[in-house]
């Protein structure tokens, strides 16, 4: 049975400390040719979607109390 990821993530040096030694299979951003590309995307992405949060809260009407009182 061959390993597969089950997760990917963004992690600064000091979080891999917390990890411990256990951790043992990171790759340094510098270190990975053409990793700038899909970083940027990510980026825009995580821009978008709290733009679009921020729209549809301006967009609720608030309401004082509770729903339904």
């Amino acid at each position: 049975m061959s390993d597969r990821i089950v997760a990917v993530g963004l992690l600064s040096a000091r979080d891999l400390e917390r990890l411990g030694s256990g951790f043992s299979r990171a790759f340094p951003v510098d270190e990975v040719p053409c990793f700038g590309e899909p970083l940027v995307a990510i980026d825009d992405a995580d821009r978008q979607m709290w733009r679009t949060r921020d729209q549809e809260c301006l967009q609720v009407p608030l309401s004082i109390g509770r729903p339904g009182k």
